[in-house]
């Protein structure tokens, strides 16, 4: 845990501040989800149409025209279409990450991105924001910050100068062209870029099965009020393979303290039970903590297991008692090894042009 002055001209906004709108990056033959299309797309589908309900979707995808077909049925103004070439669909970690400035405008910034740690195509997805800010779909003073790989997954903010991350993540030497980063460097370019005063690391949680090197959606997540929700292994389950990676977060997140020195209200989030890829049989990295705070919802990802499911929902009815918890089954697309909030990037409404 580290911290430093706040900015006093840049802050990461919340999660669970309002929000304009979510994009989403529509799964194409293109894609690794060309063998499954059929099941990848109606989950899709079921996205875009829970988070039209509470914000407006923004779809990208090399063609937009059958969809615009497909979703004709949604209302006037709950739904934009960007046609631009994909790699694949995890837009939370190519798409824009949007900052306030000292006048509370909005700054787009343009990390750069190379598919965690170049594992996979990722060069059309790295100019997706450039490509969008330039059309004029998303609004603001672009920055373009492609000399240093950062993914919207890896951090998570309280809006208020706090930024909750993954060692095992930001300081891997696949990031940034083979040189692993000294930790007072990456805390410096999330004070430069994001804000950042109090920077909280988690030495411990790295999921089996995640292509991302331990991303922090995947594991604990902030909520208002002082509050983390964070994967454990509690809730009856017995322990199993998984067990190990959730040993240390409990007892990370026990040391954590907020500005003014107080502890963190800590939730336990379920662990699902243990889901295999059907054609491999390798452990896919299903977690409950991939969700999306969206206005007066929380999308929750959900595993057709209906104890474990329901149990995620009380955990986060308890931190979010004035939202709607609203289920999306994304039993087909843990199959890339990413979720819901994987699949998504919130962006508040005066960056769209709305």
């Amino acid at each position: 845990m580290t911290s430093k002055n706040i900015s006093p001209t840049l802050r990461l906004p919340a999660e669970w501040e309002q929000q304009g709108g979510v994009l989403i990056s529509w799964p194409h033959e293109n894609t690794d989800w060309a063998y499954m299309l059929p099941q990848i797309e109606a989950c899709y589908d079921a996205l875009v149409r829970t988070v039209a309900r509470h914000a407006v979707a923004v779809i990208v995808a090399p063609d937009t025209s059958v969809l615009r077909k497909r979703f004709a049925d949604i209302p006037a103004g709950r739904i934009l279409y960007f046609d631009t070439p994909t790699n694949d669909t995890w837009i939370r970690d190519y798409g824009v990450i949007t900052v306030r400035d000292a006048a509370d405008k909005p700054v787009l910034c343009d990390f750069g991105f190379n598919a965690w740690g170049g594992k996979f195509g990722h060069s059309l997805d790295n100019g997706v924001t450039r490509r969008m800010t330039d059309a004029g779909l998303l609004r603001g003073h672009y920055r373009d910050l492609n000399y240093f790989i950062l993914e919207g997954g890896s951090i998570e903010s309280d809006g208020h100068g706090t930024i909750l991350t993954t060692t095992s993540c930001l300081l891997t030497s696949t990031r940034n062209n083979g040189i692993p980063r000294k930790k007072a460097d990456v805390e410096q370019m999330l004070h430069d870029t994001l804000g950042a005063g109090n920077i909280l690391w988690l030495d411990h949680g790295d999921i089996i099965g995640d292509d991302t090197d331990g991303h922090i959606d995947t594991i604990a997540r902030l909520a208002p009020y002082d509050t983390i929700l964070y994967c454990g292994k509690g809730w009856g389950t017995d322990p199993d393979e998984q067990s190990h990676a959730l040993d240390g977060v409990a007892d990370d997140l026990a040391l954590f303290t907020t500005p003014d020195g107080r502890p963190y209200n800590l939730i336990e989030l379920p662990m699902p039970d243990a889901i295999y890829d059907p054609e491999d049989g390798h452990r896919l990295p299903a977690t409950y903590a991939n969700f999306l705070i969206l206005n007066d919802a929380v999308l929750l990802p959900t595993y057709g297991q209906p104890l474990n499911d329901e149990r995620a929902a009380m955990a986060l009815r308890v931190a979010f008692p004035d939202h709607i918890i609203e289920p999306v089954d994304c039993r087909a697309l843990i199959r890339q090894h990413g979720s819901l909030h994987c699949a998504t990037m919130q962006v508040p409404a005066d960056v769209l042009p709305l």
